[in-house]
């Protein structure tokens, strides 16, 4: 049966970024898949000083060009916390979304938005009946929690790999065109962004880890079966 796949990030690229390659493979496989992003106000980011609604507009084109499903809510970066409101901000989605699996960023990082995000997911995709006082609202079946690199993540350890070598070309060139609008500047898949570079060496690490060409690798919460999707 086709499954529901919902990605949760703090920022715009932290999917992109992360778990490209699952996300791509989910589509492949015919499953729906939808990306969260906590962070939808950019105005007073400097990078996209000017441009913040183009940020948003250009991350929901590009996912909806290769037929994912984009969200952003309304929190602005260092604006916002775990606490009861966010945790409810999620959990309306998640009762929306119906997700089977779950991908949310790994709880320890150098960033506090992502250690923000990460404990807002996790209550929010295992009870999310619990924190909006609805019955019949469930969880996602299974959460696997996905690393942002190494000038971020701290202490990851995974416990499941995905070989996401088909997937790789089309991975980097959705990482590739979002730092192009990210940087202002037009797209050159023969001039890969530092980004892109650092992607490639995880991910050639990972596959080295598992056999694979190119590879992703999460953390599952729970004792579950290694084949995510």
């Amino acid at each position: 049966m086709n499954q529901t796949i919902l990605a949760v990030g703090a920022h715009y690229d932290d999917c992109v970024f992360g778990v490209p390659g699952i996300l791509l493979q989910a589509v492949r496989k015919h499953n729906r898949v939808v990306i969260l992003s906590l962070i939808g106000d950019y105005t007073a980011w400097a990078p996209v000083k000017g441009r913040a609604p183009q940020l948003i507009e250009t991350s929901l084109r590009l996912a909806r060009e290769r037929a994912i499903e984009m969200r952003f809510l309304n929190y602005a970066s260092m604006q916002f916390d775990a606490n009861a409101e966010t945790r409810r901000a999620v959990a309306e989605i998640v009762a929306d979304v119906k997700p089977d699996v779950a991908l949310m960023m790994w709880h320890r990082d150098r960033h506090p938005d992502h250690e923000a995000a990460a404990a807002i997911s996790a209550p929010a995709l295992r009870q999310p009946g619990m924190i909006l006082g609805r019955e019949g609202v469930r969880g996602a079946g299974r959460i696997y929690a996905y690393d942002n690199g190494p000038g971020h993540t701290i202490g990851f350890e995974p416990n499941a790999f995905v070989d996401v070598s088909p997937e790789w070309p089309a991975a980097m060139e959705w990482l590739g065109q979002l730092m192009a609008f990210l940087h202002n500047r037009p797209y050159d898949p023969k001039s890969p962004d530092a980004s892109q570079a650092v992607k490639e060496t995880l991910a050639r690490y990972r596959g080295l880890a598992c056999g694979a060409k190119y590879a992703e690798a999460v953390w599952a919460t729970g004792a579950y079966p290694h084949d995510i999707l």
